[in-house]
């Protein structure tokens, strides 16, 4: 008779994880117990300070990782906990800290009162219809959906778990954990409340489809496999053929990572999303989502799958490639700064998706040679830190009635507003990737281990549609400089808190385009995942 042996669990290597949980579920209560009029700061300070602490664990943990060794080198820094479901190794404990600090500088955005007449960006009463008596008598109010901070916290918690899981159940509970609150606030925008309903329901719509693909894959990988641990799955990829139950169960597998990284085909939902929620949200769920989706495909397709290469990277090949199409093509077509940037955002999921083909095993790689794991893992700190700074400027430009995203009402804000414009055009070209830039280096790191693994025809598209997307950055830049004002919107001034958040963008920005040296050490001090 078999006998149930308890899992040992690591609480202390996990404490950055259940500091985010336990600061969420109290944001419940503070919800349930708290005066309306003392709410917000409550919820504010609570949600602060728990993304510091788990920070600052963060930090303690990684400094006490293991080395695990295979061969003779040592090639991984960690451990696996909780019944090995859970990896807390070096790639995880960055991806925490990255995650950690770009929700800080959302919760700086989510703070952000000066929106219109002195409220908030989130609807005050997201149950009534919109344009009702109710919404109009809750706009009066004052009223606002504090409810969003320990919403945030719940995904937060879910980007966390989202690239430490190591077993496909617990991947699928975290991609639920991750998504169920971004369906929430999502919907929750006070202006242009029909068009935040509609993202909602479009990205709740999908993504329950997008999870139902990853489950049934799961279910077929357990078919072939006989177990939902990384391990064993390699293990049972390694001491047999392919059959169509592997190949079933990685494409089923791939649909519901690549809908959350935006890739083609599976991209539809981020225009609208992006456009449709609050630009705080939009801000942070663009740079956060995608830290927590890319680590999550790079521990899969390189634990769980490394040994079957061969079936899964032709596939990576052609969406990589239509990625980058897709979203560099299209987005010269876009007359709408959020969605243009979400194009943009699609297509630096291609960048991306070539880093990860990138993939070598430790004994191919030449003494200083970048890994993919290095090289994405810089990618994303490059493009989280840019890509929210961005849309935190786009919420300045304003009327009064609200944010003003047509580009043709861009026209000659840096006339207007030369810090603004100035930091704004400095991100464009980041995300083109100009030299001295964060953006330079990332796309150098992914497409040179992209080439080394023999990726050359990724490369060379990818260097060309860079080029084609930085035309509709220089377009947004001269639009923006060398085009009389129309005098239909105006810049707003930011509150610390916002000023802060695109502060450190920028910061990071042009830090990362003149010194990548220490956070490429940093990456490569955190090793290769376990397997």
């Amino acid at each position: 008779m078999n006998e149930f042996t308890i899992p040992e669990i690591a609480y202390l290597e996990l404490l950055p994880l259940l500091i985010v949980f336990g600061g969420a579920i109290v944001g419940v209560g503070v919800e349930a117990f708290v005066g309306r009029s003392a709410r917000r700061t409550v919820e504010i300070a609570l949600t602060s300070a728990t993304l510091v602490a788990a920070l600052v664990a963060c930090i303690w943990v990684g400094g006490r990782l293991p080395v695990v060794e295979h061969g003779g080198t040592a090639t991984a820094r960690g451990l696996l906990t909780a019944g090995d479901t859970l990896a807390i190794d070096g790639p995880t404990v960055f991806l925490w800290g990255l995650v950690l600090l770009i929700s800080l500088a959302g919760v700086l955005l989510f703070a952000e009162r000066k929106v219109s007449a002195g409220l908030p960006a989130f609807a005050g009463q997201a149950a009534a219809t919109p344009g009702s008596r109710a919404e109009r008598e809750a706009d009066a109010l004052g009223l606002e959906h504090t409810e969003v901070y320990p919403l945030m916290l719940f995904a937060v918690a879910g980007m966390m778990m989202f690239p430490a899981a190591n077993d496909l159940l617990v991947m699928f509970v975290a991609l639920e954990v991750l998504s169920l609150p971004l369906y929430l606030l999502t919907g929750l925008a006070r202006r242009r409340r029909m068009l935040s309903q509609e993202a909602a329901m479009k990205y709740f719509l999908l993504g329950a489809f997008a999870s139902g693909f990853f489950l049934y894959g799961a279910a077929l990988t357990y078919g072939y496999a006989g177990s939902m641990k990384f391990a064993q799955i390699n293990e049972a990829v390694r001491n047999s053929e392919g059959n169509g139950l592997l190949l079933l169960g990685i494409g089923l597998l791939c649909v519901g990572l690549l809908f959350k990284v935006g890739a083609v085909p599976f991209h539809q939902w981020t225009p609208d999303v992006y456009q449709g929620a609050p630009t705080a949200v939009t801000a942070w769920m663009a740079a956060g989502t995608k830290v927590a989706a890319i680590g999550a495909l790079l521990r899969l397709l390189h634990v769980a799958f490394g040994s079957a290469a061969w079936s899964w990277q032709p596939m990576l090949w052609v969406i990589a490639l239509a990625t980058m199409a897709a979203g560099a093509v299209l987005a010269i077509a876009q007359t709408d700064v959020k969605r243009m940037l979400a194009y943009s955002s699609i297509a630096h999921a291609g960048f991306m998706l070539a880093g990860v083909l990138g993939f070598q095993s430790a004994a191919d790689l030449a003494p200083g040679q970048l890994s993919a794991t290095q090289a994405v893992l810089f990618y994303l700190v490059a493009y989280g830190f840019a890509v929210l700074a961005a849309f935190a400027l786009v919420g300045l430009v304003r009327d009064a009635s609200g944010e003003v995203t047509e580009l043709a009402r861009w026209a000659g804000i840096g006339k207007e507003s030369p810090l603004l414009a100035g930091a704004f055009a400095f991100l464009l070209l980041a995300m083109a990737g100009i030299p001295l830039t964060s953006g330079f280096i990332g796309k150098w790191a992914v497409f040179s281990v992209a080439g080394a693994a023999g990726a050359w025809p990724i490369v060379v598209a990818g260097v060309l549609f860079s080029v084609v997307a930085a035309f509709f950055y220089v377009r947004v830049i001269m639009l923006m400089f060398f085009t009389e004002p129309t005098g239909t919107a105006a810049v707003v001034r930011p509150s610390w808190a916002t000023t802060a958040a695109i502060s450190a963008g920028v910061a990071v920005t042009v830090v990362l385009g003149v010194l990548p040296g220490p956070v490429l050490e940093l990456a490569a001090h955190a090793g290769e995942f376990l397997r």
